[in-house]
Formats: C-alpha cells, structure tokens, sequence
C-alpha cells in the first residue's frame, strides 16, 4: 500500500508497461525505473524489505509520476534515455558510470550495433552521459544510447527487435573475399551485408529506422513505413508492400513482456557487485582441453545475469603450441580473444587453473592495457575444495572472489564441459582423416 500522503500522478498506477519517477519534497528527481506493470512494480516499493540504499529513497518519495508505453521494450528504451538526459540520484549512486552498459551504432560502411561497457566507450573518446558526439566520437559511432541498467534485458529486446528490422553483424565480401551467406540471412535477421546482397544506400534506411526506435520514436518509424507501403503498392510492387505490412503489425503488437518480467520480482539496485563491477554483468571463463598435447583446443564462454549466453561462446584450436604445455597455450588463447575489439571486455575474466596460469594471462592483460580482474579456480577433490587464485593484497578483488564464487564456478565448468566437447570433436575429425 503506498501511503496516502504521496501524490500519485492521476491519483493511481496504471496495471500497463511504461517508465515511474520518483520526486521528493524539493522536486529533485530519485529515481527512473520500467516496469512491466506500473501498479505492481511501484507498489512493491512499500511492501517489501529493501536495502540501505533502497530504504533512504524511499523514505525521501513525496510525488510519483509515470508515463506508460504500449510494450516493455519502449519502457526499456524510455528508462535509458531519461536515465542519460536526467542522472537520477538514486540510478547512479554508489555505482561508478563506467560500469553502465550502452548500445553503440558503428560509423562504417556498413553499420552494426555493439554493446559496451561505459569504461570501453571512454577508450573511444566518448562521455557515456553526454547527449552529443564529438568530433572523434563520430568517427566511431553513428549514434550511442543508455545506460542500460540490465544487461540480459537489452539483449532480449535488441534480439526481439532485430526479427523486425533486421541487421548485419558481418562483414562485406569486399572485406571478407567470400560471398557465402550467414545462418542470420537465412533465418530472415541479416539482409545479406555477407553475400552483397544489400547496398550501402539500402542498408543505411535499415540502420536508419533501428536508430529511430532506440530513440524512442516508434511512431515516427511506424508513420514512414506506412509511407513507404502505400508508395510500394501505388508502383505495383506488391511483395515489397507485403513485408512493410507485415513489419508495422509486429512493430504494433510485438511480444515482449519476458524483457524484464524478471525484475518485476527482484527490486532494482541490489546487483550484486563490488566498486563497479558487476558479477551479473558478463563475465568469461577460459580452459584448455588435449590429451598429451594433442588435438589441444581452448574455450571461451559467457555468463550475463549469471546465466550462460551460448550464442556468444567461442572456441580455439591451439595453431602455435606443440606438446604439454597448458600454460602457453591459454596465452595463446587470451592473446587471440583480445584481438576481438568487437568482443565487449567483461566485468572478469575467469581462468580454469591455479598461479602458473594466472600469472602467464595477467601478463597478457597487463601488455594489452586491460585492467579488467581476474581470478582462477584451481580444481579440489570436489567444487567445496575448489581454490579461488587471485591477487591477495587486492582487497576488491578479494571481496568479488568471495560474492561470485558461485557463479565463477558454474562459469568454468561450463568452459571446461565446452572445452571438452570441442577437443573430442577435433579428435574424432583427426582419427577420421588418418
């Protein structure tokens, strides 16, 4: 039950998506949230145990205001924007703006979105929170929108999005010298940027109206794909006609209440986390699988929301190291991994292995200037007997061993069950081909 001294805006919560405000007494802004339900999520508020931090906002609320949205997924892109234009205290407090995830469009021939980290943004010349580009930035990036305050909710919706206004993440066959299609072309997510099936010209309308909804203007996007169809059906070009349609009727109905159902249940500003990182934010285990130094392969895997993100998995085989030799060969593995700029750095690298493995991949992290932490596990009798390896005098780095333990654990035998399955795999190819 809210109490009845708060003004609420039109007197009550509406049971319906859209974005709340929280005001205290001076009219300084507390707090952007989303919401699945407005009635539910902004009642729990006053219903539940909370935090410290959460308690002293709540105690300072004297006015509710709210905007609906007609799906989660425009109170998602609502949340972001505002959280940018407006800083809140309470969305920013005790939480560094680095560790913000943001949603980039890349300045290339043809663009792709990227997710990054606030910290990676600022590598790139860019101020997360700053509503306009610079001169550098733009060279970069067409466009940059957040903070995103989940991770696995953004990727939901930009997955959800993407069957509607379907975007390349490859590259063209004048880069790649090959014009074989991408399983995303085939599935209807990818126009053909891989084949050369799609100009620049056309690609940028595509990228254009991607841009739009992140702005928040789906109206507008939806208006000019009206234009577009009634201008398709008047030049007789019927099929073209048919797939606007199609395109404004999912813009208009799109399912998409599983983009933040969960945090319904689980109030916000209680990640878990230590001096900006977030151990629910991705985090990237690594381990090495051969048998005598044959066949050797390694694997990467991701975990966002301490859940693993299959899709972004990535799997090696060792080309430079012959014979035993784990060690040099995740150098191997980490070496190659960070080539990848296009791979957001995660919130920890996790490292199947006790010092002499730990010590090889911080060197590699020091000679690249990535400061992201880092901690082994070096394997006991059972998980209990497990030995979480990390920097001791580093008591950040001690505390996240302790909090993510868990997670950290689930991570690597995730690596190491991946790692496995590949070497058999590249093994069994080996046996074959003798």
């Amino acid at each position: 039950m809210i109490p009845a001294e708060i003004k609420i805006k039109n007197q009550s919560l509406p049971d319906s998506p859209g974005v709340y405000f929280f005001y205290n007494k001076v009219g300084f802004l507390l707090y952007v949230g989303k919401a699945t339900s407005l009635k539910k999520r902004v009642g729990s508020y006053f219903t539940k145990a909370h935090d410290r931090r959460i308690a002293e906002m709540v105690e300072q609320i004297v006015r509710i205001d709210y905007i609906e949205t007609p799906t989660v997924i425009e109170a998602l892109v609502l949340e972001a924007n505002q959280i940018k234009a407006r800083r809140p205290k309470y969305n920013i407090l005790e939480r560094d703006d680095k560790s913000f995830l943001y949603l980039t469009i890349t300045n290339e021939n043809f663009p792709r979105p990227i997710l990054y980290r606030g910290l990676e943004l600022e590598r790139f010349g860019v101020n997360p929170f700053s509503q306009e580009l610079s001169p550098k930035a733009k060279k970069q990036f067409l466009a940059v929108f957040g903070p995103y305050t989940s991770s696995a909710a953004l990727r939901k919706a930009l997955d959800l999005v993407r069957k509607i206004i379907p975007w390349s993440d490859c590259q063209p066959p004048a880069i790649t010298g090959k014009t074989k299609a991408c399983f995303n072309v085939h599935i209807g997510r990818c126009p053909g940027v891989c084949s050369g099936a799609i100009s620049k010209q056309d690609y940028r309308k595509i990228i254009k109206q991607l841009v739009l909804f992140f702005e928040g203007k789906k109206l507008r996007l939806v208006s000019q794909m009206k234009k577009d169809m009634t201008k398709s059906s008047k030049e007789n070009k019927f099929e073209e006609a048919a797939k606007l349609r199609n395109k404004i009727f999912a813009l208009e109905h799109i399912q998409d209440v599983a983009v933040i159902s969960r945090e319904d249940y689980d109030l916000p500003l209680t990640k878990i986390k230590t001096e900006g990182t977030d151990v629910m934010g991705r985090i990237e285990a690594y381990d090495i699988s051969n048998i005598s130094g044959t066949s050797s392969v390694g694997s990467m895997v991701v975990f966002e929301e301490g859940q693993p993100i299959k899709k972004l998995y990535r799997k090696f085989k060792i080309k430079t190291i012959k014979g035993t030799n784990d060690v040099a060969m995740l150098e191997e593995v980490l070496r190659r991994r960070l080539k990848h700029t296009e791979w957001p750095l995660p919130e920890v690298f996790i490292i199947d292995g006790g010092e002499g493995q730990i010590n090889r991949v911080a060197r590699v992290l020091y000679e690249a200037g990535v400061k992201t932490p880092l901690i082994g596990i070096a394997k006991g009798f059972n998980r209990k007997q497990d030995r979480l390896v990390f920097d001791n005098n580093n008591r950040e780095l001690a505390r996240l061993a302790v909090v993510g333990k868990e997670i950290f654990q689930q991570a690597r035998d995730e690596a190491h069950r991946f790692a496995v399955k590949y070497h058999r795999l590249v093994r069994s190819r080996k046996f074959i081909g003798q």
